[in-house]
């Protein structure tokens, strides 16, 4: 209590002490001490005057003090703890932005190599391929491997099973549409090789080169394909 800086407080605390040692010294028998004990009894009686209360309001005051104190290092500690879990956060969702970022343009990279191989194999020349007067389902499918990017292969059969059973002098009796990826008008095959009527090589690769165009790849093809019924 001697350490609260309240003047009021501090002076009695002094006077109690000075009233205390001038009792001894009167108990001595020193004269000097006499002078000292009737200053003290004065000062004692300043010391009943002061309230009865004052030493528990100044408890109290430090008390609160203290409280303060403590609440503005809380608040501080607080405001650092939400600062730091703010940079945190930003910088996991820069990560995750950044991770996403690469992951799309991996993709776009991806499916432009796809797109330049189907390019490049649908460039194939028709006449690569050995003329026949008849071909097997078989020997169709080995050609269009060939021909179309293995990644592409799978879309690419699914319409032709759909569209002629990889029969590739199938007619349409209705719309004239003709060969493996049933072509309508026929004769716009011819834009791969003449010989568009009788060689399935060259209906592949005018067939892959219409779906790169149309719809951005064979899978592209498939999907409107198992949506509308047609390509």
């Amino acid at each position: 209590m001697s350490r609260i800086s309240v003047r009021g407080f501090a002076v009695a605390s002094a006077t109690a002490v000075t009233a205390v040692g001038s009792v001894v010294g009167v108990a001595s028998g020193s004269v000097a001490q006499n002078n000292d004990a009737e200053a003290t009894a004065a000062d004692a009686t300043l010391l009943s005057d002061i309230p009865v209360g004052q030493q528990a309001q100044v408890q109290t005051a430090s008390l609160a003090q203290q409280a303060d104190a403590q609440a503005i290092a809380a608040d501080t500690t607080a405001k650092k703890d939400a600062e730091e879990a703010a940079r945190k956060a930003a910088a996991e969702t820069a990560i995750a932005k950044k991770a996403a970022a690469e992951k799309a343009e991996k993709e776009a990279k991806d499916r432009a190599e796809a797109k330049k191989a189907a390019s490049r194999s649908a460039t194939r020349d028709a006449s690569s391929f050995p003329v026949q007067s008849s071909y097997t389902v078989a020997q169709v499918q080995a050609i269009a491997r060939q021909i179309v990017p293995s990644g592409q292969f799978q879309c690419f059969s699914n319409i032709v099973d759909h569209e002629s059973t990889w029969n590739y002098q199938a007619v349409n009796p209705s719309s004239g549409a003709y060969g493996l990826v049933q072509a309508l008008p026929a004769g716009k095959m011819a834009s791969a090789g003449a010989d568009w009527r009788t060689n399935p090589a060259t209906q592949i690769k005018w067939g892959l080169n219409y779906m790169n165009q149309r719809y951005g790849s064979p899978c592209d093809a498939w999907s409107y394909w198992q949506a509308n019924g047609n390509y």
